[in-house]
């Protein structure tokens, strides 16, 4: 197989979750201090080896494009202000990766969403990785599950533990344990009721793919809402050819979750030595204010 160079970021859904800040300005813009939620995700697949970044975008998603592509009046103003740290960080943007962009002209799902990538991926092994699951590990998950997929010659898909009541959000995945933290997937259930769930394990938005997960999805058919769901297209590529998962534990934020959002904004700036000194003392204040100590 081909060595995993291609990623394919989905990046089309509504992002009903911000309302009414995602009606105007798309959810994968929404920052994480100072960058866009995208930009740590493109950033991983870059740390990660990745050197081809598919976006799949959908309506009002143009200023995704725009942020990544040059802005001439802005370096410009930049440079005659003296500003050269901010005007070299804009101008990196544009050569961080190989970057591509296609429309996702309806909103068919997650499996729809990846099914339009084909044309793009070709017949190479790739990655997907989900917007709204900010990784900030240094790419160690996704350069995990590469090495993984190199040496089984297969396709792998990132579990992370979570309790059993919180499983009816995620995919659930049934295991063989092969080492602590690799494991062959039996099947998946996607959004299983938390007593009818095979595990604990949930299916987190890395994955990394075979290409004949394309006909895996050209079989399925649509569930719930008309969507078409790429687990079912897991559920049946298991059949064909073996699939692994590898447990992570730290370093994700969900950012398409408000509380998580919110969580990496603070634990990010916090890491940052020129705001962290006055957010520390600001969240003290907070608390004391409060009476919560």
């Amino acid at each position: 197989m081909s060595p995993v160079r291609k990623s394919v970021i989905p990046a089309a859904g509504l992002g009903t979750r911000f309302l009414p800040a995602s009606k105007s300005i798309p959810k994968e813009m929404l920052p994480i201090v100072d960058k866009p939620t995208i930009q740590y995700v493109i950033e991983e697949a870059v740390r990660a080896g990745i050197d081809d970044v598919l976006v799949v975008t959908g309506r009002g998603k143009g200023a995704i494009e725009d942020h990544f592509d040059r802005e001439p009046e802005l370096e410009a103003k930049l440079e005659q202000s003296g500003k050269h740290d901010a005007l070299k960080e804009i101008q990196a943007l544009s050569d961080l990766v190989d970057l591509h962009f296609i429309r996702q002209h309806e909103a068919l799902g997650l499996g729809h969403a990846v099914s339009v990538a084909q044309r793009h991926v070709g017949s190479d092994s790739f990655a997907v990785m989900l917007g709204d699951d900010v990784m900030v590990d240094d790419a160690l998950l996704l350069r995990s599950m590469i090495e993984i997929h190199e040496r089984e010659q297969a396709s792998v898909i990132a579990l992370l533990e979570v309790t059993r009541e919180e499983i009816s959000a995620y995919g659930s995945a049934e295991v063989d344990a092969v080492s602590d933290d690799v494991f062959r997937l039996r099947s998946v259930v996607e959004k299983p009721p938390p007593d009818e769930a095979p595990s604990t394990l949930a299916v987190i938005g890395r994955y990394v793919f075979t290409p004949r997960i394309f006909d895996a999805l050209d079989r399925i058919e649509p569930g719930a809402g008309g969507e078409l769901q790429l687990t079912d297209a897991i559920g049946l590529l298991l059949r064909e050819e073996p699939v692994y998962g590898f447990r992570f534990r730290e370093g994700r934020y969900d950012a398409g979750m408000k509380y998580d959002y919110l969580r990496a904004n603070l634990e990010l700036a916090l890491e940052r030595p020129e705001l962290a000194p006055e957010l520390e003392q600001l969240l003290v204040d907070i608390v004391r204010r409060r009476g919560l100590v």
